[in-house]
């Protein structure tokens, strides 16, 4: 069996963004030559995620709003966490719902994707350097 391991590092400019990895995770699936097998990738930070969906501007715009309703920013006040000096009590949440990392199938030596699914890192608590495990393992 064929072990193959990967950071991939992305530092988003705002304090939220999301990123369609993909590209960056066929290409590690390209290096390790892996053709039948699993790839896990998980974010290596507590206020990032990694999830599947579509790559369309109108639901990335959705999950902004949604995210933001349900763990909004202001007032930071409201969170415990932030009594410890941080700002961030918010994008610990978000990462919660969004989930901390996924797993594909490789078939024939490709991720094994459903119709239109993409592989995003989803950044909470942007404006520094995070990174994104990308685990492959087998023949």
């Amino acid at each position: 069996m064929k072990s193959y391991r990967k950071e991939l590092w992305f530092t988003v400019p705002a304090r939220r963004g999301l990123i369609n990895i993909t590209p960056q995770v066929e290409a590690c699936l390209r290096e390790s030559g892996v053709q039948e097998g699993l790839v896990l990738v998980n974010a290596m930070n507590i206020t990032a995620s990694v999830f599947i969906n579509d790559d369309e501007p109108g639901l990335h715009q959705d999950y902004e709003e949604w995210l933001e309703q349900l763990a909004p920013h202001e007032p930071v006040s409201h969170y415990r966490h932030n009594r410890t000096g941080e700002d961030n009590g918010d994008a610990h949440l978000k990462r919660q719902i969004m989930g901390r990392e996924v797993v594909v199938a490789i078939t024939n030596g490709r991720l094994d994707f459903g119709t239109w699914e993409q592989i995003f890192y989803g950044e909470f608590d942007g404006r520094r350097r995070k990174h994104v495990l990308v685990k492959i393992i087998g023949e």
